[in-house]
């Protein structure tokens, strides 16, 4: 999962900006907000401690299995709400993507994060594919729509900004994705 240095310092801002946005939507006073909130900001945060270049800092071996651990939890969670919101099932597919990444990273040698080569091929392949579309349809669904307009929300409750952060994330992923 890590590349070059300066790449990887740009992902884990993202990453990490996206993640505590995501814990200020937490606050929202909409509860469906509140939930995929909890999840994206796992995500968000996760994300950025696996993109930080190995340069500056190598996690333990110890690591890699706990990230699997913590983002298989995620990913039951996600299932078991995917009963009552699809939207559930993307974070069901980031959470396993999230594993399926741990896992190579805990069997790659140290001095192999960030040179490809890891990983199964069409696994990789099929995420890729998945989190292209996620990222392509996200970016359409940012496009403004003439004559809408609506009450003045809270700055947290913005579906706008909550789309980009999911549009970030995305791209975070397929970045992440690529260095397999």
């Amino acid at each position: 999962m890590h590349g070059p240095a300066s790449p990887g310092w740009l992902l884990v801002a993202l990453c990490a900006a996206t993640g505590a946005y995501c814990l200020l939507r937490m606050r929202s006073g909409v509860e469906e907000q509140r939930r995929a909130a909890g999840g994206e900001a796992l995500m968000g945060f996760g994300m950025a401690a696996m993109a930080v270049p190995p340069a500056a800092f190598t996690p333990p071996a110890w690591a890699w299995p706990l990230f699997a651990a913590v983002f298989g939890a995620a990913a039951l969670r996600a299932l078991w709400a995917a009963r009552t919101s699809a939207h559930h099932l993307h974070h069901l597919v980031g959470a396993g993507a999230m594993v399926y990444m741990a896992a190579v990273m805990a069997a790659a040698p140290a001095h192999q994060h960030g040179h490809g080569g890891s990983g199964v091929p069409l696994l990789t392949g099929v995420l890729l594919l998945y989190f292209t579309g996620y990222v392509l349809l996200a970016g359409v669904r940012l496009l403004p729509v003439a004559g809408t307009g609506g009450a003045a929300l809270a700055w947290g409750d913005r579906p706008e900004v909550a789309r980009a952060c999911r549009l970030s994330m995305g791209m975070g992923m397929l970045a992440m994705l690529l260095t397999m």
